[in-house]
C-alpha cells in the first residue's frame, strides 16, 4: 500500500472511527442494563457525555498531560488508518502499543497516587496482551505469507483461522484486556462499583477526557477488526461472516463484563502469557513444521 492510500485511510478513520465507536459504546450500555434488569441510557449518551466533557472549563493538572493524551489519540486513528487502509499488521500493532504508552505517560504526569496506580496497572496489562498480539501478526505471516492486511484479506484457499484457530481463540481472551473489561479492568473501569476512584483518568477532566473518550471509541473499531479479519479471504461474501462474528464477539465481550468480577494482577499476567504460549506457541510451531 502507498503512503498516500494509508494517509487517506487515516482521514476516513478518524471521522468515521469515533461515529461507530460511540455507537457501539451505546449499544454496549443498553445491552449491560438489559442483562442487569435496568432500561439503560439512549443510544448516544456516550455522545452526549463527551460533548458536555468538550464544553467545560479546561483545566489540567499541568501542560503535558493534554499532549501525552492527544499523542496517544493520534497514534491510536494511525493504527486505524494502517489496518484498514491494508497495511502492515505489525507496523499496526506497534504504533498501537505506543499508543497506549502515551496514554500511561498521561497518567504518570499528573503525579497523582491513583492515577500512577492505574498507570502501574495498565502497564502490566500491557506486558500482559502484548505478546498475544505479536503472536497473532507472525501467526497471519505464516498462514497466508505477507503482513499486509490487504493481501491477508484476499488471501485464496478461505479464511485464515482454519490455520490459526488456536491464536483467534488467544486473541479472543486478550481481547477482554484491550477493551478494558471486566475481569480485567484493573487501571480503569466504566462500572462505577469497581472504584473509588477512576483509575488512570482521575486527574482528567473536560476536554481531556473527551479525547480520552474518543481513543477508547476508536480502539473499540480497530481491535474488533482485527477479530473480523482472521474470517476473511478472497470471496467477498467472507465480509457478511467476519461481521456476523465481530458482532457474536461484541456481545460475547459484554456479556464477560457483566458477570464476571475483577481478578488480581497476578492472574492476568500469569493467564493471558499461558494462553500466548499455548494458544501463540503451538499453533506457530505447527504451521512452522508444516
Amino acid at each position: 500500500m502507498t503512503l498516500i492510500q494509508i494517509l487517506i485511510a487515516t482521514v476516513v478513520f478518524a471521522v468515521l472511527a469515533p461515529v461507530i465507536g460511540c455507537f457501539l459504546a451505546g449499544l454496549d450500555r443498553i445491552i449491560s442494563a438489559r442483562m442487569q434488569g435496568r432500561v439503560g441510557p439512549p443510544l448516544l449518551q456516550p455522545y452526549y457525555d463527551v460533548r458536555k466533557l468538550f464544553e467545560k472549563e479546561d483545566a489540567a493538572v499541568n501542560t503535558s498531560e493534554r499532549v501525552y493524551v492527544v499523542c496517544a489519540l493520534i497514534f491510536a486513528v494511525l493504527s486505524g488508518g494502517i489496518f484498514f487502509g491494508g497495511g502492515n499488521l505489525l507496523l499496526d500493532v506497534f504504533t498501537i502499543t505506543l499508543s497506549s504508552l502515551f496514554f500511561i505517560m498521561a497518567a504518570y504526569c499528573t503525579r497523582s497516587p491513583y492515577a500512577e496506580m492505574g498507570a502501574a496497572r495498565e502497564t502490566i496489562q500491557v506486558m500482559s496482551y502484548e505478546p498475544m498480539v505479536l503472536f497473532m501478526a507472525v501467526g497471519f505471516f505464516l498462514a497466508t505469507g505477507s503482513f499486509d492486511v490487504s493481501a491477508i484479506a484476499a488471501a485464496p484457499g478461505g479464511p485464515a483461522i482454519g490455520k490459526i484457530i488456536l491464536i483467534f481463540l488467544g486473541v479472543l481472551f486478550i481481547l477482554t484486556i484491550k477493551l478494558r473489561k471486566s475481569p480485567f479492568d484493573l487501571s480503569m473501569s466504566h462500572h462505577a462499583h469497581q472504584e473509588i476512584v477512576r483509575g488512570m483518568t482521575t486527574e482528567m477532566s473536560g476536554p481531556t477526557l473527551g479525547l480520552v473518550e474518543i481513543m477508547h471509541w476508536c480502539e473499540t473499531v480497530l481491535f474488533l477488526g482485527w477479530t473480523g479479519l482472521f474470517f476473511l479471504w478472497g470471496n467477498p461474501a467472507s465480509w457478511i461472516l467476519a461481521l456476523v462474528v465481530v458482532a457474536l464477539v461484541f456481545f460475547a465481550e459484554i456479556y464477560i463484563d457483566n458477570n464476571f468480577a475483577r481478578v488480581k494482577w497476578q492472574f492476568m499476567l500469569k493467564s493471558s502469557w499461558l494462553v500466548a504460549l499455548l494458544g501463540g506457541g503451538i499453533n506457530m510451531a505447527f504451521l512452522m513444521l508444516v
